[in-house]
């Protein structure tokens, strides 16, 4: 079907580089932003769950660093 839009020049332009980069067309790429826009409530961005804060006072054991994953791994014990 066949309509006109009158969209944003800047936006037209980002869209069309976009189809260029992909190798697409201009009416592919509209077409995509409004079937994911479209598909409904299951893609609304949802509310990160509340971290857990410690109210534990000590601070981490001798020798773990906190900048370091495996130091945390092998201290909780999920290390190799």
């Amino acid at each position: 079907m066949k309509t006109t839009l009158d969209l944003n020049a800047d936006l037209i332009v980002r869209a069309k580089v976009l189809a260029a980069r992909e190798r697409k067309s201009l009416t592919a790429i509209i077409e995509e932003g409004l079937t994911l826009r479209l598909r409904g409530p299951s893609l609304k961005p949802r509310l990160a769950a509340p971290v857990p804060v410690s109210r534990c006072k000590g601070g981490l054991r001798e020798g773990i660093d906190p900048c370091s994953n495996r130091s945390l791994e092998d201290a909780a014990g999920y290390g190799s």
